[in-house]
């Protein structure tokens, strides 16, 4: 059996997330037989990835980039995340779960806008109610 999630932490600090989470978010959205690898990384590595595959010089929070049509990789930047948390009224572990189901409806193929908002909201609800 293979693994469908392989999450990693390269970040300094990482606030407790659970896996089961996780793997429900992304099996819920782009299925069991779907490879994802999740990397929690800082503002250098976010900042370099986002310069080197999207030509924006700045740390992102989250980055998502399919690799073929049933696998993707997803980095979280946990201090960006800690950064934007409060406007959004969340602390930085719900935030980063938010991030997660955010770049997880990338890599299902939703662009930015109130369909993918709508989206993110229905699947926070939903496995909010099943954690």
């Amino acid at each position: 059996m293979t693994v469908s999630l392989q999450i990693q932490n390269l970040a300094k600090r990482t606030p407790a997330i659970r896996r089961a989470f996780l793997r429900n978010a992304k099996e819920k959205i782009l299925g069991k037989k779907y490879e994802l690898s999740l990397v929690f990384i800082g503002d250098a590595l976010s900042r370099r990835l986002n310069r080197e595959r999207r030509g924006k010089d700045k740390p992102a929070n989250t980055l998502s980039f399919p690799l073929t049509e049933t696998s993707g990789e997803i980095f979280i930047n946990m201090a960006q995340a800690k950064r934007d948390a409060p406007r959004f009224g969340e602390g930085t572990a719900a935030f980063a779960l938010r991030l997660f189901i955010h770049s997880l409806l990338h890599l299902k193929g939703f662009s930015h806008g109130s369909t993918m908002e709508s989206e993110e909201e229905k699947y926070i609800a939903f496995l909010r109610r099943s954690a």
